[in-house]
């Protein structure tokens, strides 16, 4: 891969990994309609490890507190946290393992990708709107283990483009009760143990088989990833206090629209 499209597809991956949008779509996308080759499911597992390294620099305070918690107060909101993000990070991890070869194969059909686009922008737009006539809200620190491993089904969705694993997870936590930001904010946290987990599992593959050459490409779209992710954190979380998720809504349901077209036309493969 030349460095040029390495580094699109890191911005590309950074700009729409915390909003719900399907960075895995994208990625998927964005090279086809370039007329270049599918990235793969493992280029995408590892260029995601720049978003993980702008979640851990962004809740740095929040996972050092945590952590202390852990030890010092594990009866504590902030002490059981840890634990409801490993427990929430196991669905995620059993169908990825189950449904390895098609996550890799035929579910990047691109009518899966728009068909995942239309369905869930429709979901996400009704999920948002039915929980802003909530007329309270539960506080993060009643997050129970059964809230994360809800959650975690949900994640477990996102193995698909055109799903979005913020999309999922969001959602799940507002039909739980849980506020837009508090919501956004465990999304992001649970993604740190599957996008490791995932990321550094493909680093290692690819680099066994490709060797070093394969290091120049990934580091300048993990790099780039990295840096636009944390602007994508910083902006979703202070877009949240004051506005819906319609927007993503109609861009999904747009992009699913015309990209099923252009399949139709003919200007696009599927595979």
């Amino acid at each position: 891969m030349s460095l040029w499209l390495a580094a699109l597809l890191g911005l590309v991956q950074g700009l729409t990994e915390f909003i719900p949008v399907s960075s895995s779509a994208h990625l998927r996308i964005v090279p086809a309609l370039l007329h270049k080759a599918d990235a793969g499911a493992a280029f995408t597992a590892i260029v995601q490890l720049g978003s993980l390294a702008a979640v851990i620099v962004y809740f740095w305070h929040d996972l050092v507190d945590v952590t202390v918690a852990l030890f010092r107060a594990p009866g504590t909101p902030a002490g059981r946290l840890p634990w409801l993000l490993a427990v929430g990070t196991i669905p995620i991890g059993v169908v990825g393992l189950l449904l390895k070869r098609h996550v890799e194969g035929d579910l990047r059909s691109l009518y899966i990708t728009a068909s995942m686009f239309i369905i869930f922008g429709i979901v996400i737009w009704v999920v948002d709107h039915w929980s802003s006539g909530r007329p309270s809200f539960r506080p993060l620190d009643g997050l129970t283990m059964r809230d994360a491993i809800l959650i975690g089904i949900a994640q477990s969705f996102a193995l698909v483009p055109g799903v979005s694993r913020s999309g999922g997870t969001i959602c799940m936590a507002l039909l739980l009760g849980f506020t837009r930001v508090d919501s956004a904010r465990f999304s992001f946290l649970l993604s740190i143990p599957a996008i490791a987990a995932s990321g550094g599992y493909e680093c290692y593959e690819v680099l066994k088989v490709q060797g070093p050459g394969a290091i120049g490409p990934l580091a300048v779209g993990t790099g780039v990833a990295a840096v636009s992710s944390y602007a994508a954190i910083a902006w979703l979380l202070r877009f949240l206090t004051t506005h819906h998720f319609t927007g993503f809504a109609i861009y999904r349901i747009v992009c699913g629209t015309a990209l099923l077209a252009a399949l139709a036309a003919g200007w696009l493969q599927a595979l």
